[in-house]
Parts: structure tokens; C-alpha cells; sequence
């Protein structure tokens, strides 16, 4: 009912930066920070005439971010992977599916036998074994530690 958003605009930047390490919302601002990313990157959906379906298009858009925090993945393409990997599972949606099949095509040998051993099991055991990861109300959870918020959701540390 609510429809929470995750901007700039509804973000204090400078509360986050000051919670504890380890915290979401510290873990979070780090991650935006180290990956020079910006919430408000996230494009608004197109031709979803669904006003609820927009919303829940544009929530998985913008919880993305927090994906790679709470799944401890950094952004190059290996970790762009396993995110979709456990998105995938998770949504379902087609994107996500294509990103997860496609996105190891770029990958070099070495990588593709870590991913094929270690990260996409553990993204597929994560995925099903986690609560849908869209109806966190991340908002209200920014002092949480990041390891408390995946045992909650039933991710499992990543390896």
C-alpha cells in the first residue's frame, strides 16, 4: 500500500553513512560508493500499463543494488551473474533468466568452473531457499546488520 522508493530523493544519504559497519544501510551507501552507482540510475518502466505492475517492476529495479549488499556480489560480471542467478529464481522473470544464461558468455575459463562449482549452486540454494527478497520493506531495516538480514531471509553466506 505504501510503495516505497528507493531515490536520492527519499534517501538520507548522510544518516546512512553514519550507521554502523555492517549495517544494511552502511553496507548499502559503501556499496553505491565503491561502485560509483546511483539509485536514481534506475530507469522507470515502459510500456506496463499495470499501474501495480509498474510499481513492482520498478522495486525489483531498484532493490537491485541492495541485491548485490545483501548477496555480498560486486559488480563486474562474475558477481552481475550470480546476482541474476538468484533473481531468476527468485522472480522468474524473463530478464533475469536471459541475464543468468547469457551473462557467462563474457566469462573466462577460470571463472565460469567458480561459478559453475561454488556460486551458482549457492545462488540457486539462496533463491529457493530465501523469502521473496521484493516484499522487504528495506527502508525500515537500514540499522540491521547485513548478516542478521540474510539469516532472517534465509540466504546463506556467501562463499
Amino acid at each position: 500500500r505504501e510503495r516505497p522508493r528507493i531515490r536520492l530523493s527519499t534517501l538520507d544519504m548522510t544518516r546512512l553513512q553514519g550507521l554502523p559497519d555492517g549495517s544494511l544501510g552502511r553496507e548499502y551507501v559503501r556499496f553505491l560508493e565503491d561502485n560509483k552507482v546511483s539509485p536514481d540510475t534506475r530507469m522507470p518502466p515502459k510500456f506496463v500499463d499495470d499501474e501495480e505492475l509498474a510499481y513492482v517492476i520498478q522495486r525489483y529495479r531498484e532493490v537491485h543494488d541492495l541485491m548485490h549488499t545483501l548477496l555480498g556480489m560486486p559488480t563486474n560480471m562474475l558477481g552481475e551473474v550470480v546476482v541474476k542467478w538468484f533473481e531468476a529464481v527468485q522472480t522468474g522473470l524473463p530478464m533475469c533468466v536471459l541475464g543468468a544464461a547469457f551473462g557467462p558468455v563474457r566469462l573466462s575459463t577460470r571463472k565460469l568452473q567458480v561459478l559453475a562449482t561454488e556460486l551458482v549452486p549457492w545462488a540457486i540454494r539462496s533463491g529457493l531457499n530465501a523469502s521473496c527478497v521484493l516484499n522487504v520493506y528495506y527502508e525500515q531495516r537500514w540499522e540491521q546488520p547485513v548478516e542478521s538480514l540474510r539469516e532472517e531471509l534465509g540466504i546463506f553466506p556467501p562463499p
